[in-house]
């Protein structure tokens, strides 16, 4: 009576050793591409109260002296972030309302995205301040913000 062999030959773990090893080659860099363009998108949205403030302070000061908007705790302003995740630094808001901060997303050598939100020229009769992103996180999407995301 003849004996089944039951079990997988060396070549075959090979193989299939092989194919999880090029998987997870594509996968790892892609997934860092997605965590870091994700926190780049959670800085963005944790600004947005300084936003917000920034606006609302300008339009108390008809949009003249928005050089009042730029303190924290003061005129609407909220107090200065913590760091989290997503914000790596403590934002900074610059006469004229902009504000700098080094956010969560890294580039592909390790350094930290910035994001720079510039209230653009108020315009007469405009019910909304816009604003520019100018940081290094607009950089096409590939770590950071695609264009038309987070004012870039």
């Amino acid at each position: 009576m003849k004996r089944m062999q039951k079990g997988f030959t060396l070549i075959e773990l090979m193989i299939v050793i092989a194919i999880i090893g090029i998987l997870a080659a594509v996968a790892i860099p892609q997934y860092s591409n997605y965590t870091s363009r994700a926190r780049a998108a959670g800085a963005v949205s944790e600004l947005s109260a300084y936003r917000t403030a920034i606006a609302v302070c300008a339009q108390d000061f008809a949009g003249v002296i928005i050089g009042n908007c730029d303190a924290f705790g003061a005129n609407g302003v909220p107090n200065a972030n913590a760091i989290t995740k997503n914000l790596t630094s403590v934002a900074t808001i610059a006469a004229g309302g902009t504000v700098t901060v080094n956010s969560g997303a890294t580039s592909a050598a390790g350094a930290a995205l910035t994001i720079i939100l510039t209230p653009a020229a108020i315009v007469a009769g405009d019910s909304v301040m816009r604003w520019n992103n100018t940081g290094t996180s607009c950089d096409g999407g590939t770590r950071g913000l695609k264009a038309g995301q987070g004012d870039c």
